[in-house]
């Protein structure tokens, strides 16, 4: 009978994962409680213009990111340098706001599992096809660095904290906290089409002739995929309203939160679309007689069928991510009721 728990080839056992997870556990309550020593000597340089941030904050800052970047390690979800740029990313959303834990808990989940729906039937479609995923740090970064940054900027302009969405009071708050959502919905949306409108949908169409391409071609869209699209979307948009609703006062005076779901929604079908409109044009795709597969790259033994070999799918990850959280808020200040 072959031991519960055995590592494979290039694995980590659970023993190995539990002593790991206790020995940085241990450090973590001495780390946060030197951070919030640090922001309070600091407020206090500044005068009081600095908002100190609050130990449980920083605590559940450090386990949360680390639990979950442990378990994505353990079940192949991300490589190791994914895992270390996984906790970054995870550290500077929940410290900055609990809703951006909750919009990047959604996301990382349903790509998880939307990885591994069906991986057999992707092993022979994809190129590159990882088992689990197992996601690198310029993925992590491609897909979750932009609303890092723009989380990092929404600390200096408002403090680490959770805020309702009202442009009449916090007008720059409010654009920043729907720029992170929209980055964050955007990849959701753009992963789960990918990984689901590939194993589920029928046959894709190139998104600029709308002529039938293999599966697997960059910019190939389909009925399925639209809708997971659409569905991740909405789903980081309600990880954000319920988390707002657990997080604040009674919003019965207040501006509805609820238009964040609908928000979402439209980021992460928009998201999607941008990045097909970029990989059929930007991004090399050809048939290759040899695998018999899509690739990315031509060869003499590929035919070409969309995309200049421009960009890679990282690149084009990174520039979906940029364009929609820049240019999402404004949508969103126009329709916002207030």
């Amino acid at each position: 009978m072959a031991r519960t728990g055995a590592a494979g080839p290039g694995e980590l056992s659970d023993e190995v994962f539990a002593m790991l997870f206790i020995l940085v556990l241990s450090l973590v309550i001495p780390l946060s409680l030197s951070i919030w020593v640090v922001s309070l000597f600091m407020n206090s340089a500044y005068d009081g213009a600095l908002y100190p941030i609050s130990p449980w904050r920083l605590l559940f800052a450090i386990i949360a990111p680390l639990f979950i970047t442990i378990k994505g390690l353990k079940k192949r979800s991300l490589d190791v340098s994914g895992a270390l740029s996984g906790f970054v990313v995870g550290f500077v959303l929940t410290v900055s706001n609990l809703c951006f834990f909750s919009c990047l808990l959604a996301f990382f989940g349903i790509s998880s599992w939307a990885t591994k729906f069906k991986a057999e039937k992707k092993r022979a479609l994809e190129e590159d096809f990882k088992e689990g995923g197992q996601r690198n740090w310029i993925q992590v970064l491609c897909n979750g660095g932009v609303a890092t940054e723009l989380a990092i900027l929404y600390m200096i302009e408002f403090h680490p904290g959770e805020t309702i969405i009202d442009f009449n009071t916090r007008y720059n708050t409010c654009w920043l906290v729907l720029s992170v959502v929209a980055g964050l919905a955007s990849s959701c949306g753009d992963t789960l089409s990918s990984e689901l409108g590939t194993v589920l949908g029928g046959q894709p169409r190139l998104i600029t002739t709308w002529q039938p391409v293999p599966k697997g071609t960059n910019g190939g869209v389909t009925g399925v995929g639209l809708a997971a699209g659409l569905m991740g979307g909405l789903a980081v948009g309600v990880a954000y309203y319920v988390t707002i609703l657990l997080t604040n006062e009674p919003l019965l005076d207040s501006v509805s939160q609820w238009p964040m779901v609908l928000y979402a929604g439209v980021a992460g079908l928009l998201g999607l679309l941008l990045d097909s409109f970029l990989g059929a044009t930007l991004q090399y795709s050809g048939f290759c007689d040899e695998q018999k597969k899509v690739v990315q790259f031509p060869s003499p033994t590929t035919k070409h069928i969309s995309g200049l070999p421009l960009l890679d799918n990282h690149g084009v990850n990174l520039v979906t991510s940029v364009i929609i959280s820049l240019t999402m808020p404004r949508l969103g200040y126009q329709l916002w009721p207030y």
